[in-house]
Protein backbone atom coordinates (compact mmCIF):
# COMPACT_ATOMS: atom_id res chain seq x y z
CA UNK A 1 0.00 0.00 0.00
CA UNK A 2 1.39 3.46 -1.17
CA UNK A 3 -1.38 6.11 -0.47
CA UNK A 4 -4.63 5.03 0.06
CA UNK A 5 -8.24 7.55 0.28
CA UNK A 6 -11.33 6.82 1.72
CA UNK A 7 -15.04 7.87 2.84
CA UNK A 8 -15.09 7.00 6.92
CA UNK A 9 -18.91 7.04 6.43
CA UNK A 10 -22.53 8.31 4.82
CA UNK A 11 -23.19 10.30 7.37
CA UNK A 12 -19.74 11.56 8.58
CA UNK A 13 -21.27 14.92 6.81
CA UNK A 14 -23.15 15.65 9.28
CA UNK A 15 -21.59 13.55 12.42
CA UNK A 16 -18.52 15.93 12.77
CA UNK A 17 -19.94 19.64 12.99
CA UNK A 18 -22.36 17.62 15.73
CA UNK A 19 -18.61 16.20 17.58
CA UNK A 20 -17.82 20.50 17.35
CA UNK A 21 -20.82 21.67 19.58
CA UNK A 22 -21.42 18.51 21.28
CA UNK A 23 -20.77 19.39 24.92
CA UNK A 24 -18.46 22.88 23.97
CA UNK A 25 -18.97 23.42 27.99
CA UNK A 26 -17.43 19.54 28.45
CA UNK A 27 -14.22 19.77 25.57
CA UNK A 28 -11.57 18.81 28.14
CA UNK A 29 -13.80 14.54 28.39
CA UNK A 30 -11.44 14.35 24.99
CA UNK A 31 -8.21 13.85 27.12
CA UNK A 32 -9.69 11.38 29.09
CA UNK A 33 -11.35 9.24 26.12
CA UNK A 34 -8.04 9.39 24.50
CA UNK A 35 -5.60 8.56 27.43
CA UNK A 36 -7.73 5.90 28.77
CA UNK A 37 -7.73 4.45 24.88
CA UNK A 38 -3.87 4.04 25.30
CA UNK A 39 -4.33 2.65 28.85
CA UNK A 40 -6.96 0.13 27.05
CA UNK A 41 -4.01 -1.20 24.16
CA UNK A 42 -1.65 -1.21 26.79
CA UNK A 43 -3.72 -3.96 29.55
CA UNK A 44 -4.50 -6.07 26.50
CA UNK A 45 -0.96 -6.24 25.25
CA UNK A 46 -0.51 -7.46 28.72
CA UNK A 47 -3.03 -9.77 28.82
CA UNK A 48 -1.67 -11.62 25.82
CA UNK A 49 1.41 -11.56 27.04
CA UNK A 50 0.11 -13.10 30.74
CA UNK A 51 -2.03 -15.72 28.49
CA UNK A 52 1.41 -16.95 26.47
CA UNK A 53 -0.02 -15.10 22.75
CA UNK A 54 2.68 -12.24 22.71
CA UNK A 55 6.21 -13.35 23.41
CA UNK A 56 7.83 -9.83 22.19
CA UNK A 57 9.96 -7.63 24.72
CA UNK A 58 7.11 -5.34 26.71
CA UNK A 59 9.88 -3.09 27.58
CA UNK A 60 8.63 -0.09 28.90
CA UNK A 61 4.66 0.60 28.73
CA UNK A 62 4.53 4.06 30.31
CA UNK A 63 2.07 6.26 28.29
CA UNK A 64 3.10 9.55 27.16
CA UNK A 65 1.28 12.77 26.69
CA UNK A 66 3.62 15.15 24.98
CA UNK A 67 2.58 19.03 24.39
CA UNK A 68 3.93 21.18 21.54
CA UNK A 69 2.60 24.71 21.49
CA UNK A 70 4.62 26.16 18.84
CA UNK A 71 3.50 23.11 16.42
CA UNK A 72 -0.01 23.21 18.26
CA UNK A 73 -0.37 19.76 19.06
CA UNK A 74 -0.99 17.00 21.74
CA UNK A 75 0.16 13.64 21.11
CA UNK A 76 -0.58 10.36 23.38
CA UNK A 77 1.53 7.49 22.68
CA UNK A 78 1.61 4.08 24.19
CA UNK A 79 3.28 0.85 23.55
CA UNK A 80 0.10 -1.28 23.77
CA UNK A 81 -1.03 -3.28 20.99
CA UNK A 82 -1.08 -1.30 18.35
CA UNK A 83 -3.44 -1.95 14.53
CA UNK A 84 -2.55 -3.71 11.24
CA UNK A 85 -3.78 -1.45 8.55
CA UNK A 86 -7.08 -4.12 8.70
CA UNK A 87 -7.77 -2.52 11.84
CA UNK A 88 -7.39 1.09 11.34
CA UNK A 89 -9.51 0.57 8.65
CA UNK A 90 -12.06 -1.52 10.82
CA UNK A 91 -11.74 0.45 14.18
CA UNK A 92 -11.38 4.20 13.11
CA UNK A 93 -13.57 4.07 10.17
CA UNK A 94 -16.05 1.68 10.87
CA UNK A 95 -16.16 0.77 15.18
CA UNK A 96 -15.40 3.88 16.89
CA UNK A 97 -17.01 5.91 14.43
CA UNK A 98 -20.40 4.23 14.34
CA UNK A 99 -19.88 4.36 18.16
CA UNK A 100 -19.52 8.09 18.14
CA UNK A 101 -22.39 8.16 15.89
CA UNK A 102 -24.75 6.31 18.50
CA UNK A 103 -23.38 8.31 21.10
CA UNK A 104 -24.29 11.25 19.43
CA UNK A 105 -27.46 10.65 18.17
CA UNK A 106 -28.75 8.99 22.06
CA UNK A 107 -27.33 11.33 24.00
CA UNK A 108 -26.44 14.94 22.78
CA UNK A 109 -28.06 17.61 24.44
CA UNK A 110 -28.57 15.69 27.56
CA UNK A 111 -26.72 16.55 31.21
CA UNK A 112 -25.33 13.11 31.49
CA UNK A 113 -23.03 12.09 34.65
CA UNK A 114 -20.00 10.62 32.80
CA UNK A 115 -20.09 11.39 28.91
CA UNK A 116 -18.74 8.20 28.61
CA UNK A 117 -18.09 6.35 25.02
CA UNK A 118 -17.78 9.53 22.47
CA UNK A 119 -14.05 8.20 22.22
CA UNK A 120 -11.66 8.38 19.87
CA UNK A 121 -13.79 10.99 17.84
CA UNK A 122 -13.86 12.95 20.93
CA UNK A 123 -10.56 14.31 19.08
CA UNK A 124 -12.41 16.01 16.78
CA UNK A 125 -13.66 18.39 19.40
CA UNK A 126 -10.30 20.66 19.98
CA UNK A 127 -8.15 19.29 16.83
CA UNK A 128 -8.48 20.07 12.97
CA UNK A 129 -6.39 17.29 12.07
CA UNK A 130 -5.78 14.21 14.02
CA UNK A 131 -2.71 11.60 12.95
CA UNK A 132 -2.63 8.40 13.92
CA UNK A 133 0.56 6.44 13.87
CA UNK A 134 0.56 2.91 14.57
CA UNK A 135 1.78 -0.46 13.86
CA UNK A 136 0.67 -3.87 15.45
CA UNK A 137 2.25 -6.01 17.84
CA UNK A 138 1.99 -8.61 15.10
CA UNK A 139 5.29 -10.46 13.82
CA UNK A 140 5.93 -8.68 10.54
CA UNK A 141 3.05 -6.17 10.69
CA UNK A 142 3.89 -3.09 8.72
CA UNK A 143 3.34 0.51 10.35
CA UNK A 144 0.28 2.93 9.11
CA UNK A 145 -0.80 6.41 9.06
CA UNK A 146 -4.20 7.49 9.22
CA UNK A 147 -5.01 10.76 8.56
CA UNK A 148 -8.26 12.94 8.73
CA UNK A 149 -8.83 17.05 8.92
CA UNK A 150 -12.50 16.61 10.32
CA UNK A 151 -14.02 16.03 6.83
CA UNK A 152 -15.39 12.40 5.63
CA UNK A 153 -12.75 12.07 3.90
CA UNK A 154 -9.05 9.78 5.84
CA UNK A 155 -5.78 9.33 3.80
CA UNK A 156 -4.20 6.16 4.98
CA UNK A 157 -0.53 5.48 4.28
CA UNK A 158 2.63 3.40 5.22
CA UNK A 159 5.07 4.76 7.07
CA UNK A 160 8.87 3.67 9.03
CA UNK A 161 8.12 3.07 12.84
CA UNK A 162 10.14 1.34 14.49
CA UNK A 163 8.51 0.72 17.97
CA UNK A 164 4.99 -1.15 18.23
CA UNK A 165 1.67 0.79 19.50
CA UNK A 166 -0.01 4.12 18.47
CA UNK A 167 0.32 7.88 18.66
CA UNK A 168 -2.26 9.65 18.34
CA UNK A 169 -1.57 13.43 17.29
CA UNK A 170 -4.18 16.12 17.53
CA UNK A 171 -3.39 19.37 15.65
CA UNK A 172 -5.41 21.88 17.64
CA UNK A 173 -7.85 24.66 16.08
CA UNK A 174 -8.76 27.60 17.12
CA UNK A 175 -11.91 25.71 19.73
CA UNK A 176 -9.13 23.73 21.53
CA UNK A 177 -6.54 26.73 21.71
CA UNK A 178 -7.01 26.82 25.79
CA UNK A 179 -5.19 23.20 25.70
CA UNK A 180 -2.36 24.38 24.11
CA UNK A 181 -0.97 25.19 27.99
CA UNK A 182 1.51 23.12 29.97
CA UNK A 183 -0.98 23.97 32.92
CA UNK A 184 -3.76 23.10 32.01
CA UNK A 185 -2.96 19.57 30.45
CA UNK A 186 -1.55 19.21 33.96
CA UNK A 187 -4.83 19.39 35.71
CA UNK A 188 -7.02 17.50 33.19
CA UNK A 189 -4.38 14.62 33.75
CA UNK A 190 -4.69 14.93 37.61
CA UNK A 191 -8.39 15.15 37.45
CA UNK A 192 -9.03 12.10 35.24
CA UNK A 193 -5.97 9.98 35.16
CA UNK A 194 -4.48 10.28 38.33
CA UNK A 195 -5.64 6.27 39.39
CA UNK A 196 -5.13 4.88 36.12
CA UNK A 197 -3.64 1.50 36.33
CA UNK A 198 -0.66 2.15 33.80
CA UNK A 199 1.73 4.88 34.22
CA UNK A 200 1.13 8.19 32.61
CA UNK A 201 3.85 10.66 31.63
CA UNK A 202 3.89 14.50 30.94
CA UNK A 203 7.58 15.51 30.09
CA UNK A 204 9.57 16.23 33.07
CA UNK A 205 9.54 18.09 36.35
CA UNK A 206 12.41 19.32 38.69
CA UNK A 207 12.88 18.71 41.97
CA UNK A 208 15.15 19.80 44.87
CA UNK A 209 17.10 17.35 46.93
CA UNK A 210 19.17 18.48 49.96
CA UNK A 211 22.83 16.62 50.10
CA UNK A 212 24.92 17.49 52.92
CA UNK A 213 24.40 18.69 56.58
CA UNK A 214 23.96 21.74 58.29
CA UNK A 215 26.48 24.47 57.02
CA UNK A 216 27.44 22.44 54.31
CA UNK A 217 23.76 21.89 53.18
CA UNK A 218 23.03 22.84 49.78
CA UNK A 219 19.88 22.36 47.56
CA UNK A 220 20.17 20.46 44.33
CA UNK A 221 17.97 20.84 41.50
CA UNK A 222 17.11 17.91 39.93
CA UNK A 223 14.83 16.96 36.48
CA UNK A 224 12.99 13.62 36.27
CA UNK A 225 9.95 11.95 34.53
CA UNK A 226 6.70 13.60 35.64
CA UNK A 227 4.67 10.72 36.20
CA UNK A 228 1.04 11.64 36.82
CA UNK A 229 -0.26 8.94 38.12
CA UNK A 230 -0.47 6.44 41.16
CA UNK A 231 -1.74 2.99 38.83
CA UNK A 232 -1.96 0.48 42.95
CA UNK A 233 -3.98 3.19 44.24
CA UNK A 234 -4.86 1.22 47.96
CA UNK A 235 -8.58 0.84 47.37
CA UNK A 236 -7.75 -1.32 44.98
CA UNK A 237 -5.77 -3.43 47.74
CA UNK A 238 -6.95 -5.85 50.44
CA UNK A 239 -7.16 -4.52 53.67
CA UNK A 240 -5.37 -7.38 55.33
CA UNK A 241 -2.30 -5.67 53.63
CA UNK A 242 -2.88 -1.60 54.30
CA UNK A 243 -1.47 -0.07 58.16
CA UNK A 244 -3.24 2.59 59.49
CA UNK A 245 -0.05 5.18 57.58
CA UNK A 246 -1.36 3.50 54.16
CA UNK A 247 -4.70 5.05 54.73
CA UNK A 248 -3.56 8.44 56.14
CA UNK A 249 -1.17 8.75 53.73
CA UNK A 250 -3.66 8.33 50.75
CA UNK A 251 -5.95 10.93 52.58
CA UNK A 252 -3.45 13.47 51.85
CA UNK A 253 -2.91 12.34 48.36
CA UNK A 254 -6.44 12.82 47.64
CA UNK A 255 -6.50 15.86 49.80
CA UNK A 256 -3.23 17.71 49.86
CA UNK A 257 -4.81 20.81 51.49
CA UNK A 258 -5.98 19.02 54.28
CA UNK A 259 -4.09 19.36 57.23
CA UNK A 260 -5.30 16.88 60.03
CA UNK A 261 -5.42 12.90 59.97
CA UNK A 262 -8.66 11.40 59.14
CA UNK A 263 -10.66 10.13 62.52
CA UNK A 264 -11.02 6.63 60.95
CA UNK A 265 -11.95 5.11 57.69
CA UNK A 266 -14.13 2.46 55.90
CA UNK A 267 -12.69 0.38 53.67
CA UNK A 268 -15.75 -0.79 51.06
CA UNK A 269 -15.31 -3.88 48.89
CA UNK A 270 -17.90 -5.87 47.44
CA UNK A 271 -17.86 -8.37 44.55
CA UNK A 272 -21.41 -9.60 44.11
CA UNK A 273 -24.46 -8.86 43.27
CA UNK A 274 -22.62 -5.46 41.94
CA UNK A 275 -18.49 -5.05 41.99
CA UNK A 276 -17.40 -1.94 43.78
CA UNK A 277 -14.46 -0.73 45.75
CA UNK A 278 -14.05 2.34 47.60
CA UNK A 279 -12.67 4.06 50.77
CA UNK A 280 -14.44 6.54 52.93
CA UNK A 281 -12.96 8.64 55.50
CA UNK A 282 -14.27 10.97 58.58
CA UNK A 283 -12.65 13.98 58.29
CA UNK A 284 -12.02 15.76 61.78
CA UNK A 285 -14.02 18.36 62.21
CA UNK A 286 -12.58 21.66 63.29
CA UNK A 287 -14.37 25.15 64.37
CA UNK A 288 -13.37 26.61 60.67
CA UNK A 289 -14.17 22.69 59.17
CA UNK A 290 -14.99 23.71 55.54
CA UNK A 291 -18.36 21.79 54.73
CA UNK A 292 -17.76 20.66 51.08
CA UNK A 293 -19.91 18.32 49.24
CA UNK A 294 -17.88 17.40 46.48
CA UNK A 295 -14.65 15.46 48.38
CA UNK A 296 -15.76 11.75 47.32
CA UNK A 297 -15.01 10.77 44.04
CA UNK A 298 -16.74 8.83 41.99
CA UNK A 299 -14.10 6.41 39.71
CA UNK A 300 -14.66 3.65 36.65
CA UNK A 301 -12.18 1.48 36.44
CA UNK A 302 -9.90 3.78 37.96
CA UNK A 303 -11.32 6.99 35.97
CA UNK A 304 -12.28 9.64 37.27
CA UNK A 305 -16.24 9.96 36.63
CA UNK A 306 -17.31 12.84 39.05
CA UNK A 307 -17.52 14.37 42.23
CA UNK A 308 -20.87 15.12 42.53
CA UNK A 309 -22.20 11.91 43.93
CA UNK A 310 -25.23 13.11 45.31
CA UNK A 311 -27.46 10.06 43.57
CA UNK A 312 -24.90 7.61 44.60
CA UNK A 313 -24.08 8.41 48.31
CA UNK A 314 -26.56 9.13 51.45
CA UNK A 315 -27.36 12.71 51.93
CA UNK A 316 -25.74 12.66 55.59
CA UNK A 317 -22.47 10.96 54.19
CA UNK A 318 -21.88 13.61 51.80
CA UNK A 319 -19.52 15.63 54.22
CA UNK A 320 -17.31 12.31 54.44
CA UNK A 321 -14.03 12.40 52.03
CA UNK A 322 -12.81 9.16 49.84
CA UNK A 323 -13.16 7.38 46.50
CA UNK A 324 -16.03 4.72 45.46
CA UNK A 325 -14.46 2.75 42.25
CA UNK A 326 -17.72 0.77 40.50
CA UNK A 327 -18.17 -0.29 37.00
CA UNK A 328 -21.53 -1.27 37.75
CA UNK A 329 -23.15 2.36 37.98
CA UNK A 330 -24.04 3.10 34.93
CA UNK A 331 -22.60 6.75 33.08
CA UNK A 332 -24.55 8.10 30.37
CA UNK A 333 -27.61 9.00 32.81
CA UNK A 334 -28.80 11.66 33.78
CA UNK A 335 -28.94 12.48 37.29
CA UNK A 336 -32.88 11.70 37.73
CA UNK A 337 -32.42 8.46 36.38
CA UNK A 338 -29.60 7.35 37.82
CA UNK A 339 -30.88 8.03 41.40
CA UNK A 340 -33.71 5.44 40.19
CA UNK A 341 -31.51 2.67 39.03
CA UNK A 342 -32.39 -0.42 40.75
CA UNK A 343 -28.30 -1.17 41.12
CA UNK A 344 -27.77 2.23 42.73
CA UNK A 345 -29.95 2.13 44.76
CA UNK A 346 -28.54 -1.30 46.01
CA UNK A 347 -25.11 0.39 46.06
CA UNK A 348 -26.94 3.76 48.49
CA UNK A 349 -28.00 0.58 51.04
CA UNK A 350 -24.96 -1.26 51.03
CA UNK A 351 -22.77 1.83 51.52
CA UNK A 352 -25.15 3.23 54.87
CA UNK A 353 -24.84 -0.64 55.89
CA UNK A 354 -20.99 -0.69 56.00
CA UNK A 355 -20.77 2.66 57.91
CA UNK A 356 -23.49 1.59 60.45
CA UNK A 357 -21.50 -1.35 60.52
CA UNK A 358 -18.44 -0.36 61.33
CA UNK A 359 -19.21 2.62 64.18
CA UNK A 360 -21.21 -0.48 65.88
CA UNK A 361 -17.90 -2.69 65.65
CA UNK A 362 -15.98 0.17 66.67
CA UNK A 363 -18.31 0.70 69.59
CA UNK A 364 -18.66 -2.79 70.44
CA UNK A 365 -15.08 -3.83 70.39
CA UNK A 366 -13.52 -0.39 71.42
CA UNK A 367 -16.00 1.37 73.36
CA UNK A 368 -12.88 4.04 74.84
CA UNK A 369 -11.98 4.97 71.46
CA UNK A 370 -15.10 5.10 70.23
CA UNK A 371 -16.24 7.80 72.98
CA UNK A 372 -12.83 9.62 72.60
CA UNK A 373 -13.89 9.80 68.67
CA UNK A 374 -17.38 10.93 69.53
CA UNK A 375 -17.45 14.80 69.48
CA UNK A 376 -15.45 14.19 65.63
CA UNK A 377 -18.41 11.58 64.49
CA UNK A 378 -21.23 12.83 66.89
CA UNK A 379 -22.55 15.18 63.70
CA UNK A 380 -22.50 12.80 61.03
CA UNK A 381 -24.15 10.17 63.16
CA UNK A 382 -26.98 12.76 64.60
CA UNK A 383 -27.66 13.90 60.93
CA UNK A 384 -27.60 10.62 59.24
CA UNK A 385 -30.32 9.68 62.36
CA UNK A 386 -32.46 12.57 61.39
CA UNK A 387 -32.47 12.07 57.69
CA UNK A 388 -32.27 8.09 57.21
CA UNK A 389 -34.43 5.67 58.97
CA UNK A 390 -32.01 2.48 58.18
CA UNK A 391 -29.57 4.13 59.39
CA UNK A 392 -31.26 5.28 62.73
CA UNK A 393 -32.17 1.47 63.82
CA UNK A 394 -28.90 0.53 63.39
CA UNK A 395 -27.25 3.93 65.36
CA UNK A 396 -29.10 4.47 67.98
CA UNK A 397 -28.08 1.52 69.38
CA UNK A 398 -24.13 3.65 69.71
CA UNK A 399 -25.74 7.37 69.15
CA UNK A 400 -23.91 8.64 72.88
CA UNK A 401 -25.62 11.49 75.19
CA UNK A 402 -22.78 13.06 77.63
CA UNK A 403 -24.15 13.97 81.25
CA UNK A 404 -22.48 17.15 83.01
CA UNK A 405 -19.87 15.11 84.43
CA UNK A 406 -18.47 13.81 80.85
CA UNK A 407 -19.88 10.05 80.74
CA UNK A 408 -21.55 8.56 77.78
CA UNK A 409 -24.28 6.70 77.78
CA UNK A 410 -26.50 5.29 74.91
CA UNK A 411 -29.82 5.97 74.84
CA UNK A 412 -30.82 2.57 76.77
CA UNK A 413 -27.92 2.85 78.94
CA UNK A 414 -29.87 6.28 79.97
CA UNK A 415 -33.04 5.05 80.46
CA UNK A 416 -31.69 2.33 83.01
CA UNK A 417 -29.58 4.63 84.44
CA UNK A 418 -32.92 6.46 85.57
CA UNK A 419 -34.57 3.76 86.19
CA UNK A 420 -32.42 2.19 88.81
Amino acid sequence: MKHKKGQIGVSAEDIFPLIKKFLYTDQEIFLRELVANAVDATTKLKALASKGEFNGELGDLTIDVILDEKAKTITIKDRGIGMTEEEVLKYLNQVAFSSAKDFLEKYSGENLIGHFGLGFYSAFMVADKVEVRTKSYKEDAKAVKWECDGTPEYTLDDIDKEDRGTEIILHIGEEGKDYLNKARIQELLDKYCKFLPVLIRFGKKKIYKTEGEGDDAKQIEEEVDNIINNPHPIWKKAPKDLKDEDYKSFYHEMFPGTLNDPVFWIHLKMDYPFNLTGILYFPKITSNFDVQKSKIHLYSNQVFVTDDVRAIVPEFLMLLHGVIDSPDIPLNVSRSQLQNDHRVRKITSYITKKVADKLNDIFKKDRKKFESKWDDISTFVKYGMMTDDKFFEKAKKFNLFKNEEGKYFTFDEYIKKIEA
